[in-house]
Parts: structure tokens; sequence; C-alpha cells
């Protein structure tokens, strides 16, 4: 690891996480990022994720238990756990966890001060809330897929980073720990459901009012910030690649056309009418030089001008580089260094990707669960 460990700004909180897929464990992962004791309970087989768990970045700062939720001890172990717990997180479709045992009533009723994290696409309750779904539709629900791509052509797929881990996970840990304050303060715990159609929904707030004003028209690739404006997309250079522009403020702007050398006769970037014709402008130049050409020529000027990296590339990027943006573990993975970054309590990585129910003897003992030594399968 490249920093010295760090207890974090959640030390002594304990998190129960229930194994699932997506953006469960992405939250379970963010918050032991920051300190807190998460024990992740895997099941026999272990998830459908499909990936050796020692390269599941998302289990990273956590240790395992295995526990069958099916098995006649299952459900007690977990109460046990939740007992001990300040947060539990469940993935499953509404429902799932009642019926094997483990639901909010039951945790609840053993630790009122528990916060009960829920973590589904489409919440709760409400006329889908039981069906199959992933990012992809929660997204096209929520209309924040229909705002992404060109108008002429199909919404573009931005992997399941926006609905997952943004829409879901974020609003899940921003729950839980806001849960977490008021129960701390009032001795009671609570439900928090997080559904990623809710956040996905909430991410757009800025888009609705702008809507409201009348300065968004509802349909993609027409707008300020979609893709629509000549002087904010991405364009493709002479090798293939793409610099990614955006220079909406004048003196951004001004900057940009300089360096770009744009031309002193380019149509008036104030004139939507005209924006075709600069855009076709912009390309030319673009088209004119390669990638790495272009980033010499724009990088450390205000010209809002960026190349557009892979991944491998942006972990090799020197201002990330100097940040420690990214890091590696003892095993050698790069892999994304723990955000936000704090003054006092900085997260870190303090243990690789755990193995399913390597660490049953440790929670045993540390949480004070004996029957987990007994009552647990052993990897």
């Amino acid at each position: 690891m490249d920093e010295p460990t760090s207890p974090g700004p959640l030390t002594g909180v304990r998190v129960v996480e229930l194994a699932g897929i997506g953006p469960g464990p992405f939250a379970a992962m963010l918050l032991a990022d920051l300190g807190a004791d998460v024990v992740r309970v895997d099941r026999p087989g272990g998830t459908a994720l499909g990936i050796d768990p020692a390269n599941d970045i998302t289990n990273r700062n956590k240790r395992s238990v295995v526990v069958d939720l099916k098995s006649t001890a299952g459900p007690g172990l977990v109460i046990e756990l939740a007992r001990r717990a300040d947060i539990l997180i469940e993935g499953y479709r509404p429902g799932v966890a009642e019926r094997l045992g483990v639901g909010p009533d039951e945790c609840l009723a053993a630790n009122p001060r528990l916060v009960y994290g829920r973590m589904t696409g489409w919440g709760q309750h409400g006329p889908l809330a039981h069906s199959a779904g992933h990012d992809i539709g929660y997204l096209a629900t929520a209309g924040t897929l229909g705002m992404i791509g060109p108008t002429d052509g199909p919404p573009y797929v931005p992997a399941n980073l926006l609905g997952d881990y943004a829409g879901g996970s974020l609003y899940l840990v921003v729950g839980a720990l806001a849960a977490l304050h008021h129960a701390r303060a009032t001795g009671t715990g609570q439900v928090v459901d997080a559904a990623i159609v809710d956040g996905a929904a909430h991410l757009g707030a800025m888009i609705w009012g702008m809507l409201g004003a009348g300065a968004w028209q509802d349909r993609r690739g027409t707008n300020l910030l979609d893709g629509g404006c000549p002087y904010y997309g991405v364009y493709q250079t002479s090798d293939g690649g793409y610099m990614a522009v955006g220079a909406l403020e004048r003196p951004f702007y001004a900057e940009f056309t300089a360096l770009l050398g744009l031309g002193e006769d380019a149509p008036d970037r104030d004139d939507p009418s005209r924006w075709d014709e600069l855009r076709e402008r912009v390309a030319a130049r673009f088209k004119s030089r390669t990638r790495q050409e272009w980033t010499e020529v724009f990088e450390g000027r205000d010209a809002c001008v960026a190349p557009v990296l892979t991944l491998r590339e942006a972990a090799r990027h020197p201002h990330l580089a100097a940040r420690g943006t990214f890091t590696a573990d003892t095993e050698g993975r790069t892999q994304p260094a723990p955000a936000p970054r704090f003054s006092a309590t900085p997260g870190s990585l303090r243990r690789p990707p755990a193995a399913p129910g390597a660490d049953t003897d440790e929670v045993a003992r540390d949480w004070d669960v004996p029957a987990l030594n007994s009552g647990c399968p052993r990897p």
C-alpha cells in the first residue's frame, strides 16, 4: 500500500453487510474505507459477480463470515451480529430479508438503535417494487438515461456508474450516516429505503430547475450540458483519440479558441442557430493533430480541455499520481484510493478483498459472537 494506514473517521462504527452484488457492496466498501468495521455475511457458494473474490475491490477493508440463511441457525447468527452493529446493509428484493428471518422487524427488535439500510432498484413499495431490474432500466425510468446521447441517436449507456453507484450506493451511504447521527442522538434506529430510481431522479435536481425556467429542452443533445453545445462536448483527434471540451465561461472560451486556432471569423457562440457550423469548425481543428499533441497545447491552460483517457491511462496521469487518486494494495492491484480526503482521519487500504469466510474466528472474538465458530461454514 502506498500510504500508512489510518483508523479513518468512522472508526468504531460496526456494519453488517448481507452479501450481494453492485451498489450494496460498494456502499459497504465506502464505509469500510473510512474506517468502519464491516463484516460481510457471504452466502455458501458466493455471489454471481463472476470474478475471483481476491480481485473484487469492493470487498476491500472488510472481514467475511459465511452464513447459510436458509439453515436453522443462519438467521440467528445474523441477528446476533445485528445486535452488536450500528448499521446493516442488505440488497435483496423487497420481502426477501423478511422471509429469511433477518428483516428490519427482527433486527430492530434485537437492536433498537440499528440503522437498517435497504438497497434496491425500485424501492420498497410501488407498482414495480417486486420486479427484476438493472441500472439501465432504473435510469431509463427516472428520465436520466434519456438525457444522455445525441439528439439523432439512441441514448448512451454510462456503464453502471450513474445508477448503481451514484444514484444507489452514495445515497445509501448518505442515508445510513444521517440515520446513524439520529440514532446516536436519540437512541432510535430506523430503516433507510435507498432506491436507485429515486437517487437517479434526485441527481437531476439542477436540470429540473433549468427545465422549469425554460433553460433546458426536454430532449437530449440540444442543451448546454448534454453535448448540444459545441463548446461542451467531445471531439476526435487525428489518431482516433478524443479531447473533452468544457469551455463554458467566456474567459475560458477565449483561451480555448485562441489555443485551438479557431480564427476570428468563427461563428458566434451565443447564436444557437450557428452551433452546428461552429461544431464543424471545432471538429476540423481537432482532427488536424493527435490527442497527445492537443494535450500538450492545452495542459495547464485555462481552456477547460482534457484528453479522454482509458482506465489504465487515468491511473498513470501525472496529476492523479501526485494526488494518489489511484493506489495499489500489497498484491499490486491498482485501484481507486479511498475518497474523499480527510485532514485528520484519512481513509486507507487496511485489508485486501475479503475471502469468503476467512475471518470467522476474528469476528467471533472481536464481536463476541461465539456461535459463529460453530455455526458458520468454513472456506
